[in-house]
């Protein structure tokens, strides 16, 4: 029923794999979830002038310290592998609106519409792109590891879609973070990925920002309360 929110919404979300995607060929994988985390924080920054979603001083306090984890995480200091981490930082971005845009449609739109236009705009751009850089799989298990990566990957959106159904963008947002644990354990056991200092201090970090987001929200008083216009 919003046929250009539909297709905005799926194109960020191409733009933010894409971007991910490449992050993931020279920075370790738990420091691109870690970073990755800041999407929640933008999604809490951009609920209020886009979703008209109450965004008090306390929010506004999480989303800068957790801005600071994330910079504590890529800890620039000029080395190529660090440069690659702020296209997370750009991907995360781009998810963020792209849940904003999600969460707008699912006022009109059933989840598993919100789904279809991801999925079918997705090969639509990348099948006129991809006969100039493809490369088959080599041997089943890659095949296998593709399919399974495109199955997960659109249960994972199909569960996006519906919290967003039944729960505001900036509540729903931070139990992405379950996710560093997982990253951190498949980097470590998939290709011996040890997460440093750096990307546990931010990550703690970011993730008690995002959860004190949440925290407050629940209270429903004292600085949650407090709308900066």
């Amino acid at each position: 029923r919003n046929l250009p929110v539909q297709l905005g919404r799926s194109l960020l979300l191409l733009v933010s794999t894409l971007l991910f995607f490449t992050a993931l060929g020279w920075v370790p994988l738990a420091d691109t979830t870690a970073v990755s985390f800041t999407a929640p924080f933008i999604v809490a920054a951009l609920a209020g002038p886009f979703l008209k979603e109450r965004v008090g001083a306390a929010h506004w306090a999480s989303i800068a310290v957790g801005f600071l984890g994330a910079v504590i995480v890529i800890h620039p200091t000029g080395a190529g592998t660090h440069l690659y981490a702020f296209l997370v930082l750009g991907s995360a971005f781009c998810y963020a609106l792209y849940q904003i845009l999600t969460r707008h449609v699912a006022a009109v739109d059933p989840p598993e519409t919100s789904v279809t236009y991801s999925a079918v705009v997705g090969t639509l751009v990348l099948s006129a792109i991809v006969p100039f850089f493809w490369r088959a799989p080599e041997g089943l298990l890659q095949w296998l590891i593709l399919g399974a990566l495109g199955l997960l990957g659109g249960l994972g959106h199909y569960c996006v879609a519906r919290a967003l159904v039944l729960g505001p963008a900036s509540i729903i947002s931070p139990f992405h973070y379950v996710q560093l644990v997982w990253a951190a354990a498949a980097g470590y056991l998939a290709f011996g990925d040890v997460p440093s200092a750096w990307t546990w201090v931010g990550a703690t970090i970011i993730i008690v920002s995002g959860l004190h987001i949440a925290w407050r929200e629940t209270l429903g008083n004292g600085f949650s309360q407090i709308v900066i216009k």
